[in-house]
């Protein structure tokens, strides 16, 4: 009797080891499930979801910021539509970071988004390679930071875009930088539906590099030129200390189109841009500026200018050429800047643009 006592006594105990057991390896499960991000976000969905006015498009966020825990908060920035941030768990205000910024092309441009346009006399600083997909938009690089920018026309409000900057700050890869165009583009989309602006989108993004924004190094000959330097296969390029080019994807939704004129050195000599509707005006805002600030530290600059009018914005297209000033060196990579070259190059970049888009006669600036 006293031994099935015994044995009796004995279940109960071991009925409960073993339960509390099997919470243990459940909880220890759960926190290495949550610590790697297969069960819970461990940031704040919440704020995610109020970002940008409740705008801001969550697909791509993980990819562009290779987290799953995310934070966002408002920025309180009076010169747009909506601005936001969103880090990553345990980053400061700026590692690990994307903010994204809504303006209307009718207000004046911030300060923050001209710097993009006053670099254009310094080398390849400028320079914007097309979003693609359908999209109206760049991808552009400066100092650490990666931008998308897209304008797109409001189709029932003549003259009007909503204009979306995308800025991931710090390295990218394919997988960030194509994180960080979806998130750019959908917001856009969807903050131009919540406001009025029926607009044309483009395709879902893929596939962005930032081997797509070209380097020096991968200058190849002019006659060779099919992309946005094409139209400079017949001028004078290289009798003018120029035999290479630099260049894009033809692209004929792009907002900034770019062409650099490249010594045999593999330095940019001259560089040409167009520039239409929203990205023209904050270009010539930025030139305003510029004149007013008694033009920079270089002194004279060599240019020459062109507008066109074109069926997509009542704003006027701007075409430019500039002599490049090279900061490695603090000189001139071709050292002699030949008006009568400069006019032609851009006389030929300009036609060939405007063909493209439809536009109508091109009209060369006068230089104040």
């Amino acid at each position: 009797m006293s031994t099935m006592q015994t044995k009796s006594g004995l279940r109960p105990r071991r009925a409960g080891w073993y339960a509390g057991a099997l919470l243990l390896v459940l909880a220890l499960l759960g926190l290495v499930l949550y610590g790697t991000g297969v069960i819970g976000s461990g940031g704040d969905d919440d704020s995610v979801d109020r970002a940008c006015g409740g705008t801001l498009a969550q697909g791509g966020l993980s990819a562009a910021l290779h987290s799953s825990r995310l934070s966002a908060e408002d920025l309180d920035d009076g010169d747009y539509l909506a601005a936001c941030r969103v880090r990553t768990e345990g980053s400061g205000a700026k590692r690990g970071s994307l903010e994204v910024k809504l303006r209307w092309s009718t207000s004046k441009a911030p300060d923050s988004t001209l710097v993009w346009y006053n670099a254009n006399y310094n080398g390849v600083r400028d320079q914007a390679a097309p979003l693609g997909h359908g999209w109206s938009g760049v991808v552009r690089r400066e100092s650490g930071t990666y931008q998308v920018m897209v304008a797109l026309d409001c189709v029932n409000q003549r003259n009007k875009a909503l204009v979306a900057y995308g800025d991931l700050l710090g390295a990218a890869n394919s997988t960030t930088l194509t994180g960080l165009g979806r998130v750019t583009t959908e917001t856009a989309r969807e903050a131009a539906e919540k406001h009025g602006c029926q607009v044309e989108p483009g395709r879902r993004v893929t596939g962005l590099s930032p081997d797509t924004i070209g380097r020096p190094d991968a200058a190849g000959p002019l006659r060779q030129a099919d992309g946005s330097c094409a139209a400079l296969r017949d001028t004078e390029a290289e009798r003018n200390g120029t035999p290479d080019v630099l260049e894009y994807p033809a692209d004929t939704d792009t907002p900034q189109v770019n062409c650099y004129l490249v010594t045999k050195t593999g330095k940019p000599g001259y560089g040409l841009y167009a520039y239409y509707g929203a990205s023209a005006k904050d270009f010539l805002a930025s030139e305003e500026a510029a004149l007013k600030a008694a033009a920079g530290p270089y002194g004279e600059r060599d240019y020459a200018w062109a507008t066109a009018t074109c069926p997509r914005s009542a704003q006027p297209a701007v075409f430019a050429l500039y002599h490049l000033y090279d900061e490695d060196t603090e000189g001139y990579p071709v050292p002699h800047y030949s008006a009568s070259f400069a006019r032609s190059a851009l006389t030929a970049f300009a036609a060939h643009e405007a063909k493209q888009r439809g536009c109508g006669s091109v009209r060369m600036v006068t230089q104040p």
